[in-house]
């Protein structure tokens, strides 16, 4: 699915022609990248599973993206993250985590009937068959709250509480970027 955004994205960049013309100033062609391009882009990405392959690949087309609004050549050898500084973004696993920590949250908080909250509790019965990819949703996600020494119930205990699931979200993703 997140192969089929990036191929649609890399056309309408290519369609967009005003983007290249040099008479934009360069806030102006960030705002519409970060609007047009990354917004569709990321559009869901609450439902992805985030592997290295996945995020990698995302990275390197907003990268490619960025050096061609900016008009960077490869010649001109500015680093990824220098790239990122003077845009002033966040990495993409960042801003995928941090979404998908929004919209489990605002899950977390529905009501005790809801199918939205059902469904994050569900466990499928049976066997997986044979063949089918091992990292799942679940699993990241799984893997996430371990990172931070919690549980999955204790995750769902503290959802309703603003004060303790803000620093939680900001020790899952940080808003601030380590990279300047």
């Amino acid at each position: 699915m997140w192969q089929v955004k990036l191929r649609k994205q890399m056309v309408c960049l290519l369609t967009v022609s005003c983007v290249e013309k040099p008479q934009y100033i360069k806030r102006v062609k960030i705002l519409i990248f970060k609007t047009n391009v990354k917004s569709v882009l990321l559009y869901a990405c609450e439902t992805w599973k985030t592997t290295n392959k996945i995020t990698r690949r995302l990275e390197i087309f907003v990268n490619k993206c960025l050096r061609r609004t900016m008009n960077i050549k490869w010649t001109d050898k500015i680093t990824n993250d220098k790239l990122w500084r003077i845009i002033q973004q966040k990495q993409i696993e960042k801003q995928i985590k941090r979404r998908k920590w929004n919209c489990i949250g605002h899950t977390l908080r529905k009501e005790a009937g809801a199918i939205e909250k059902t469904t994050l509790d569900w466990n499928p019965r049976g066997h997986r068959r044979r063949g089918r990819p091992k990292r799942t949703w679940r699993r990241t996600t799984e893997d996430e709250i371990r990172g931070t020494g919690r549980s999955w119930n204790e995750v769902k205990g503290i959802a309703g509480d603003p004060n303790v699931w803000k620093p939680f979200m900001d020790v899952l993703s940080p808003t601030r970027s380590k990279r300047t």
